[in-house]
């Protein structure tokens, strides 16, 4: 009896992975069409070249821009509630922090841009398993020793949907072992292989995004002047130092984008998801998987902005500490 007890216990168990992951697979590869549009609505921030933020700063193109939740906005304190944080897409703001790494065959600059979005809405066909409000992107570009693109990494705020794609300037022996070249399947989105900036003489990146999710779907690289003729429409973006998120401005002081303690400390306020929570915090032993996160410096306090849901390599695939994070993932820069 008790061999059939057990026996009757991992079979359901192993029903209740198999649902998750159906479920899961289903919000990763259903999609809706792409509406008609007179324009491809292009979020960019003023170039410089003189500023390497700016130079190397991606412009997001935004589809179904109609649609408030598929903009691009700023953090702020709701007026309504004076605690509650939304995002204000009114102000479409991307927030930049630049960090330098070594590894045994050099030295790095990651050129790092995070935008956020007022919410991914709820549905059920297709299926959005990343529901919830005040989501973001992370756009890494990093940069070898000449300050040429090397690697190009887009992931969610929570550290979902990553993608890690080499530039044509990044050496042979720096790729995985086994690369193909080809088109990467990055949970039902295909990704270019590679990205190529030398064919530009002012190149500006495209990070075209998929509307409702905010997934990355394309990335292209045009020249920059082009995005000044149809069927592009611009809209400027103001660009801010990553430590603004930590002073948002409220009342006559500040508040944190980021819960500062408690079970929450690094995540962002009013970012719980909750089918990531349901189907996958037992999988990833996080209750709050879905939450989005500050990229910091984890050592002492937060969460680590970890991109494997396998929990005892959480450290490892930590993006906060680069060179060990693309070791993981088989990087050999």
């Amino acid at each position: 009896m008790p061999v059939i007890a057990h026996g009757s216990k991992k079979l359901s168990i192993r029903l209740l992975l198999g649902a998750a992951l159906a479920l899961l697979l289903a919000g990763c590869a259903g999609h809706s069409s792409l509406p008609p549009e007179p324009a491809h609505w292009v979020y960019e921030t003023a170039r410089s070249d003189g500023a390497i933020a700016q130079r190397w700063a991606p412009a997001f193109v935004a589809y179904d821009h109609d649609r408030i939740y598929n903009r691009i906005g700023r953090p702020v304190v709701d007026q309504q509630s004076g605690q509650d944080i939304i995002i204000d897409t009114r102000q479409p703001t991307v927030y930049f922090i630049q960090r330098t790494f070594a590894t045994d065959r050099g030295v790095y600059t990651n050129l790092i841009y995070r935008v956020h979005f007022p919410e991914v809405p709820y549905s059920l066909i297709p299926f959005n398993l990343t529901a919830g409000k005040n989501g973001g992107l992370l756009v890494v570009v990093t940069l070898n020793a000449d300050e040429l693109p090397v690697l190009v990494t887009t992931v969610h705020t929570c550290g979902c949907y990553l993608a890690i794609i080499p530039t044509r300037a990044l050496p042979h022996e720096a790729l995985p072992a086994g690369w193909t070249g080809d088109t990467l399947d990055v949970y039902g989105e295909r990704l270019p292989a590679f990205i190529d900036f030398g064919q530009h003489h002012a190149p500006r990146l495209l990070i075209h995004l998929r509307p409702a999710t905010h997934r990355v779907m394309d990335l292209t690289v045009v020249e920059e002047a082009s995005l000044a003729n149809p069927p592009f429409q611009t809209i400027p973006m103001e660009i801010e130092a990553m430590d603004q998120l930590q002073h948002l401005p409220a009342g006559e002081g500040d508040t944190s984008f980021y819960f500062s303690e408690g079970v929450m400390q690094g995540h962002v306020k009013g970012s719980i998801k909750p089918w990531e929570t349901l189907l996958l915090s037992l999988v990833s032993m996080d209750l709050f998987v879905g939450s989005d996160k500050a990229y910091e410096d984890t050592s002492q306090r937060g969460t680590p902005f970890y991109t494997s849901l396998k929990f005892w390599r959480r450290d490892d695939s930590n993006m906060w500490n680069f060179p060990r994070f693309l070791q993981y993932w088989g990087w050999r820069l």
